[in-house]
């Protein structure tokens, strides 16, 4: 009896499988794979911007280097319908940083780095509190705690701990919440490493500094505390101001259903520490490369696609809540049918989406893509989160969607918005052509196939879709969360 049944629901898989299959995908796919196998781009321009470039912080002249030779990658390619989205942000870029620590009378340096959108000017010195993890609860056991003092809290979950592990903004939401005077943060990475990002949930400035420290030294005074009262001096300098950034959008217009648009994107900017090769390059150059692919080819799907290079991703999704802020403007929101976003996303074996309906299609065209190469695994998650260009889009109910399922990023994690985030991490020029050819698959599929079965969610849709992954309490420290219960 059991045998029959699970026959029947594999049999009833088959089927949903191969009915959303289109016999045009199997030799278009073909093409896709021997293109990008044999013409791949995407490893040598970001070896290039790397080499070229550096950097790519939003709002310094490296950003707008980006900007352009992404603009002139695109048109290298043969892309005529290409524009340039400005935005304005409020620019921050890191001066001077002194951080010490011990008693009163003997403080000793730190090895520091300044968080994003700390203040231009600030010399405090104040006592040093233990705040475990940052969490609401840790401020709630202990009352009033923090209040006029600089908070020690670690970047993610301590061992031996439970409780959510927020972003370090919201951490910093919650310090500011409780009168702290200013907020350092350990690393969780062994061996000194220093992590930069932003320490602002709306991409403004905050009112006290936010410092990340190494996880030895932060355990270090982690220990000192337990056995009396510790002094933390923290004097920085920073440089903030308004500027103009540029998303940079390529667009193939639909053949028949051109109303209809799938955006497919990454951010092209990064931190100022190194050059960005993981976060974002591998990301942003792979979606340079499909739209390469796809213009090389001559593909014309039903449905339009854009290739967006965001930038201002790592000042809190800045491009991205500028093009979603454009899409409401122009009553063009409702259009959008899905938002790819590729972050930090290397070797795509699988697919992903927020809205598990899609499962069936996302799955019958990587069937297709399984048989001409027997490296992608076919898998599908379906998972919703922040802290990336899907947000803007997924806040409106635009289903949202990715790849992954491969050894994902290259290189130690530990580089994340580190000084050792450089080119030579990208030790795989086949991972970023599995990106590549894998997702313009998917592109070509969720173009120009009958029918998406994701749609666009309403509004109280959308609040039950966020309640029910858990992310309403982040929401509300960022100031997204626009329900009154």
């Amino acid at each position: 009896m059991r045998r029959s049944i699970l026959t029947g629901l594999l049999a009833l898989g088959a089927f949903t499988v191969s009915a959303q299959q289109d016999p045009s995908w199997e030799p278009v796919f073909r093409k896709i794979n021997d293109e990008v196998q044999q013409h791949s781009k995407a490893y040598s321009t970001l070896k290039d911007a790397t080499e070229t470039i550096g950097h790519r912080l939003t709002g310094s002249e490296n950003g707008k280097k980006a900007e352009t030779y992404a603009f002139n990658l695109l048109k290298s390619y043969g892309f005529t319908d290409i524009q340039y989205q400005p935005f304005e942000v409020e620019s921050w870029s890191r001066g001077q940083l002194a951080v010490s620590a011990g008693s009163k009378s003997n403080l000793q340096p730190v090895k520091s780095v300044s968080l994003a959108h700390s203040p231009v000017k600030v010399d405090l010195t104040a006592e040093l509190v233990d705040m475990g993890n940052g969490l609401d609860s840790d401020y709630v056991a202990k009352p009033g705690i923090a209040k006029d003092k600089i908070a020690l809290v670690y970047l993610g979950t301590l061992p031996g701990t439970t409780g959510r592990s927020l972003h370090r903004s919201e951490k910093t939401a919650i310090a500011i919440k409780y009168g702290a005077k200013g907020i350092i943060v350990i690393n969780t990475v062994d061996g000194g490493t220093l992590l930069t990002g932003t320490a602002s949930v709306t991409g403004k400035l905050i009112p006290i500094p936010a410092v990340c420290i190494g996880k030895e030294d932060g355990m270090r005074l982690k220990e000192q505390l337990k056995t009396g009262a510790l002094f933390s001096r923290i004097n920085m300098t920073n440089f903030s101001g308004k500027i103009k950034a540029r998303n940079v959008i390529a667009t193939i217009k639909g053949s028949s259903l051109p109303q209809e648009k799938i955006v497919v994107g990454g951010h092209l900017d990064s931190w100022d520490l190194a050059t960005g090769a993981i976060d974002n390059g591998i990301g942003s150059f792979s979606v340079l490369d499909m739209a390469r692919t796809f213009q090389q080819l001559q593909l014309k799907p039903k449905r339009t696609i854009q290739f967006v290079m965001f930038m201002g991703e790592e000042q809190g999704l800045l491009g991205s809540k500028a093009f979603v802020h454009e899409a409401i403007k122009n009553k063009q929101i409702d259009q959008l049918r899905y938002m790819l976003n590729f972050d930090m996303t290397g070797d795509v074996r699988g697919f992903s989406s927020s809205a598990p309906e899609a499962q069936p299609l996302f799955q019958a065209i990587g069937s297709i893509a399984q048989q001409i190469d027997t490296v992608f695994t076919n898998s599908f998650s379906s998972r919703a989160g922040l802290h990336s260009d899907h947000q803007p889009f997924m806040l409106q109910g635009v289903p949202t969607g990715g790849g992954g399922g491969g050894r994902g990023a290259n290189g130690p994690a530990g580089c994340y918005h580190a000084d050792c985030d450089v080119f030579s991490l990208v030790n795989s020029e086949q991972g970023m052509k599995n990106t590549v050819k894998f997702v313009s698959m998917l592109l070509y599929g969720l173009g120009t196939a009958d029918s998406i079965p994701a749609k666009k969610l309403s509004d109280e849709e959308t609040k039950q879709f966020l309640l029910k992954h858990n992310l309403k309490e982040p929401l509300q420290l960022e100031g997204e969360w626009r329900w009154k219960d």
